[in-house]
């Protein structure tokens, strides 16, 4: 499934009746790379990331269980905790995607399950992690009741807590320009966590696992916006009918609006990943 060194912005209480948009504002320019990573206290905070952990809940899987577009825009706002033998990294959610399952020509699931989509049919609350073209990997959370095969592709984020760690492995495999850089992509988000294919099936709701995913118990301060999912081709990438990429106005790690590459050889997202060729942020 296709998927801050700002100034402090003013908290500006959520509108949950999305405002319709076909793509965020152009992104702002990004400051110029110091030559070191930043150190913790020197990440920025957006008004939803002070003391990210400390007021938050772990959902359990019946909530994963709800409608996917329900689960996709609740995702906004959530931190997502990955815990590995070299520590911990978390990102702030800022932009994600929904995909319906058998009934959505967008989805891996509309050709029928296969041994890569499998994890898309089990429980909800799982991860369902996949490569695509080869080259990189997604990661989406399986929603919807078991069968449902709908997910949420986790497009873009903020690194809120372990930004030295986080900006090591991007480094490893690419060129970082800044710290808004580091998670904005969906390909770009699973380096900074460090997942790849083997976490295929984790399960985020449990608060003891390798995964988690944490929400704050208040509402998030920040206006979601919602547009045509980015370079997903054939019926499934009609802005008109599938409008499902969410995300939070004015962050800067979301990712810009791209349509689906035309060409003799594309395909719909149901055969293939969606975007051909893979857009310069969603790579590493």
């Amino acid at each position: 499934m296709s998927p801050a060194a700002d100034a402090p912005r003013e908290p500006v209480l959520v509108d949950r009746a999305l405002a319709h948009a076909v793509a965020p504002p152009d992104a702002v320019p990004d400051a110029p790379r110091s030559s070191d990573a930043p150190r913790s206290s020197d990440v920025p905070r957006s008004p939803d990331t002070a003391d990210p952990l400390r007021f938050v809940a772990v959902p359990a899987r019946t909530w994963y269980a709800r409608d996917v577009h329900a689960v996709a825009r609740d995702l906004l706002g959530a931190y997502l905790t990955s815990r590995t033998p070299e520590g911990e990294v978390t990102v702030r959610l800022t932009e994600v995607e929904a995909y319906s399952g058998a009934d959505d020509p967008g989805s891996h699931a509309f050709r029928g399950r296969t041994a890569r989509n499998a994890v898309m049919f089990a429980e909800p609350g799982r991860l369902y992690v996949y490569r695509h073209l080869g080259l990189h990997h997604c990661v989406n959370v399986v929603a919807e009741p078991t069968g449902r095969a709908a997910a949420v592709l986790l497009r873009a984020g903020e690194v809120v807590a372990g930004a030295e760690l986080a900006w090591a492995r991007r480094e490893h495999v690419g060129v970082v320009d800044s710290h808004r850089q580091l998670a904005r992509g969906p390909a770009r988000l699973a380096v900074c966590l460090g997942v790849d294919r083997s976490w295929n099936g984790d399960d985020v709701t449990e608060a003891g696992g390798r995964v988690v995913l944490h929400r704050h118990e208040g509402p998030v301060l920040s206006t979601q916006a919602s547009g045509p999912r980015v370079g997903v081709s054939g019926p499934g990438g009609d802005a008109s009918r599938h409008p499902w990429r969410y995300w939070l106005v004015g962050e800067p790690s979301v990712s810009a609006y791209r349509p689906a590459y035309r060409s003799s050889t594309s395909r719909s997202r149901g055969s293939s990943d969606g975007y051909l060729p893979p857009a310069s942020e969603d790579v590493p």
